[in-house]
This record gives structure tokens, C-alpha cells and sequence, in this order.
């Protein structure tokens, strides 16, 4: 099984626990995390786009959104029934609709969680 990448903001307090959660739950190692927040980081794609929107790589592919979870969902056992579901593109239309809404109130939370 190939390795998914994440890359996810460390100076976001909201990124920060989901991470830590995905971290323990992926006992097998599967996942590599790869925090962004540093200006040096090395991205992939513009560094602001990947601040802005979770991005993840399975496969070679680098998938954002609800995409880009369903692929971190796929790569942990005890997730991953969610993460083959969200391969219907029915179902991911409607996780990636929720995801930009979520967007629209991250800013809130964030500060909540500082």
C-alpha cells in the first residue's frame, strides 16, 4: 500500500487536534504528516492554497477537500468504510459542499480553540 501524504496548517488549533486524532488512529503508519505552517515548508503546490484547503496526496494524487480526507479516512482502518463510500461521486459532491460551508466558519472556531 502506498504512503498518503498530509499536509495540514500546525498554527491552525483546529488542524492541531484533528491531526492528533488522525496521528493516533493510524497505528499502522500509513499516513506521513506534513506541517506547512513553517514559511520554509516544502508544498507541493502554492503555499497559501494549501494553508487554505486540506490537501493530501494518495497514490501520486494530490487531492483537496473532502477528496483529500476521504483519501486520510481510506489509509486508517477503523475510517476506512468511510473513505470507500466517499468514492461515490454522489456522496463526495455532498461531503465537499459541507467541507467549503465548514470553510466559511473555520475562521470561528479557530479562534474558539485559541
Amino acid at each position: 500500500m502506498a504512503k498518503v501524504i498530509i499536509w495540514y496548517d500546525g498554527a491552525c488549533p483546529l488542524c492541531i487536534r484533528e491531526i492528533a486524532l488522525m496521528r493516533r488512529l493510524d497505528r499502522r503508519g500509513a499516513i506521513d504528516f506534513l506541517d506547512i505552517a513553517p514559511t520554509d515548508a516544502v508544498c507541493p503546490l502554492d503555499r497559501q492554497l494549501m494553508l487554505a484547503r486540506f490537501h493530501a496526496s494518495e497514490d501520486g494524487v494530490i487531492l483537496s477537500g473532502a477528496a483529500a480526507f476521504a483519501a486520510m479516512w481510506r489509509a486508517i482502518p477503523l475510517l476506512k468504510p468511510l473513505g470507500i463510500i466517499a468514492r461515490n461521486s454522489v456522496v463526495l459532491g455532498l461531503l465537499e459542499r459541507l467541507y467549503n460551508r465548514f470553510l466559511l466558519i473555520r475562521p470561528r472556531l479557530q479562534k474558539l480553540l485559541d
